[in-house]
């Protein structure tokens, strides 16, 4: 146990600075405006949840950019700014291309995929997202059902070229017996 000489030559040691700047952090902590002055309760409380929304607002965009991919831009934001003189993202925005592959339905159909996938992805869709994913869906079953006919029309193209193929080869006589 140190004595009260030892002590007392501690506290000598320790600058009077050091004492004074714990006691100002101390103060000062949590959130504060731009000219450093603290935020009031109901400041702070709205402050958390700007943060919380934008965190909310940044995933929900994230989310549509990584599942859809190429099919997606770049976020755009509108922001907001708090007690503590920051912005804020409260609301955004990832353009999703989501029209058909003109004339080729396999390619339409990977795409419509990848569309409403990401118009889904986020944990809580918005109405504009359902609306985006049903589009998807309707060209997604034209693009199938065009994919079908195309396969309809070259099976049965092929079927008539074996039969016409079957047809020549019988009706061919072979050159030995031709003599």
């Amino acid at each position: 146990m140190p004595s009260e000489e030892q002590q007392a030559r501690a506290s000598e040691t320790t600058p009077a600075s050091e004492e004074t700047d714990s006691s100002a952090s101390r103060e000062t902590t949590g959130p504060t405006r731009p000219d450093g002055t603290p935020l009031a309760p109901e400041e702070i409380q709205y402050l958390e949840q700007l943060k919380q929304t934008d965190r909310e607002v940044r995933q929900h965009e994230m989310a549509y950019q990584t599942v859809g991919g190429p099919y997606t831009g770049g976020a755009s934001y509108e922001y907001e700014v708090g007690p503590d003189g920051k912005r804020y993202a409260v609301a955004g925005e990832v353009p999703i291309d989501y029209g058909p592959v003109p004339g080729n339905p396999t390619a339409t159909i990977e795409k419509m995929q990848a569309v409403i996938a990401a118009a889904l992805a986020p944990a809580e869709p918005s109405s504009k997202d359902i609306q985006v994913a049903a589009q998807a869906r309707q060209y997604l079953l034209e693009a199938k059902l065009e994919a079908a006919r195309e396969q309809s029309e070259m099976n049965a193209a092929r079927s008539a070229g074996e039969a016409t193929t079957e047809t020549e080869e019988a009706t061919t006589v072979p050159d030995e017996q031709a003599a």
